[in-house]
This record gives structure tokens, sequence and C-alpha cells, in this order.
């Protein structure tokens, strides 16, 4: 039997220890080997989440290669985050939330308008800061594809449709990814405030990196 050895990490040997503001957008270079760590610092706060390959952005995470590879729709501690070139992105090495969603996508202004009313179409969303974030690197709206929603509880009832319902996630929840590949990471730290997907109250987080061993 092989036994896994997570890594000791400790937040004072990182390359990188911010907290990003709720609402706000991040992206960075993650490089092969070098770890990533997203903490929900309050509890409840749905984290939208994209990854692309920093040497070739047209290979990018593929939700759908990712569910069928691990035959689950949820993501968890060992789940490998697959590009649309069928290669692992990322490993996830430790998750102390345990369900992390795939099938949700980013909300935008245009849903917030369909969903919740056409007032709340001009309200900030994930899709506007997909697009801030990845703005460095010469990504656009073309580029967007569906994205993974750390932290967030999105069951399918029996009927094949989704729900969007209180987080599982408790403050303090971490996860912690491995890049695979040099990875060009974006992260809304999502703005919504019309379903419970942030507990109508959206808070920070704070992320961590520590280099390759």
């Amino acid at each position: 039997m092989t036994l896994t050895i997570e890594p000791v990490l400790d937040p004072k040997t990182a390359i990188y220890d911010e907290v990003l503001p709720a609402r706000h957008p991040w992206s960075r270079v993650i490089q092969k080997g070098q770890i990533l760590r997203i903490e929900d610092l309050g509890g409840n706060q749905a984290v939208d989440f994209l990854v692309y390959n920093a040497d070739d952005p047209s290979e990018r995470y593929s939700a759908q290669d990712t569910t069928v590879t691990q035959g689950n729709l949820y993501l968890n501690t060992g789940s490998k985050l697959i590009s649309n070139d069928g290669r692992v992105m990322m490993t996830i090495l430790k998750d102390t939330c345990g369900r992390h969603d795939t099938s949700g996508g980013a909300c935008s202004c245009e849903s917030n308008s369909v969903r919740f009313g056409l007032d709340k179409k001009y309200q900030h969303a994930c899709v506007e800061n997909f697009l801030t974030a990845l703005a460095p690197y010469g990504l656009g709206k073309r580029d967007l594809v569906s994205n993974i929603n750390f932290f967030m509880n999105v069951p399918v009832s029996e009927d094949g449709t989704l729900e969007i319902v209180d987080g599982i996630s408790a403050p303090g929840s971490i996860i912690d990814l491995q890049a695979e590949m040099n990875a060009i990471v974006a992260i809304s730290n999502c703005p919504q405030i019309n379903n419970p997907c942030n507990a109508y109250n959206p808070t920070p987080i704070r992320l961590i990196i520590w280099d390759a061993a």
C-alpha cells in the first residue's frame, strides 16, 4: 500500500499571502509544482475559479473532461482538474470543506437580470471579474469557459435541476491546489447577493502560495 504524505504548509514559508476583498477579481501565474491555498475566511463564500495553461492559453480547464474523468460532479481531496486537451492542470491536495461545484457557472449581469429582475442587471458579477482578471494575459470573453465554484453548494435534484442553496463551508475552510503545469489562475471572489451562495453577504478570502518543494 502506498502512503500519501501531505505536505506541511506553514504560511510563514509562503511566497505570497494576501487577503482578497469581497467582490474583487484576482489572477496570477502559478508555476508548476507551486501550491495555491484558498481560504474561506468568513464561511459560505463562493469562489469562482478558472485555470489556463500559461504557456498556451488555448488549453484551459474543461468541466466536462474533469467530471467525466473522475465520475463525479463535485470536487474534493484528490480531484484532478483536467484540460480540454485531456491533461491534468492542477490537483487538489487538501480540502476541508468536502464539496465544490462544477456545474453552477458564473453569475453575469445578464443572468442577474433574467433570474432576479431587470433592476439587478447593473450589479457587479463574476463574468466581469473574470474579464478584468484575464485582461493582462490577452484573454477575453471568448476565452471564458464553464468554471469551478469552490465552497459553493449546488445539489442536483432527482429531476435533474440544479439548486443553489446555503453553503456548507465553515469559516477557515481551505482548499490546496498544486499546479501540474505553469498555470494562469483567475478568481472572482463572488459578488452575488441575490442567492444564498454567499449567505447574501460577500466576504473576503485569503490566498497563499508556496514554492515547489
